[in-house]
């Protein structure tokens, strides 16, 4: 899937990403445990809504990150392709 770019994260952002992560990876083997407790369905929802909220505060991370580095510094550099596959992966993000 990787096509040899890499991501120009400081390692400020990095590190909140990975902390970020490790702490929805927590959250997940959680609604695991729930679910193997028989917890009542109404509380492992509302775990698996943590999670998404979570995981959606990674993406607008990702996703600013990307715009203010990766995309500006691809528009300078004259490579317009670079519109067609945010807006591919805009259409992704809105599914």
């Amino acid at each position: 899937m990787s096509d040899g770019r890499k991501s120009h994260h400081s390692s400020v952002v990095k590190d909140d990403l990975v902390v970020r992560l490790n702490r929805i990876e927590g959250q997940i083997r959680g609604v695991r445990g729930l679910i193997e407790k028989d917890t009542y369905c109404d509380q492992v929802l509302n775990q698996i809504a943590a999670v998404q909220a979570a995981l959606n505060g990674v993406r607008k991370v990702l996703l600013t990150g990307h715009l203010k580095d990766c995309v500006v510094d691809r528009i300078q550099k004259g490579d317009s392709e670079v519109v067609e596959e945010l807006l591919q992966t805009i259409q992704k993000l809105m599914k």
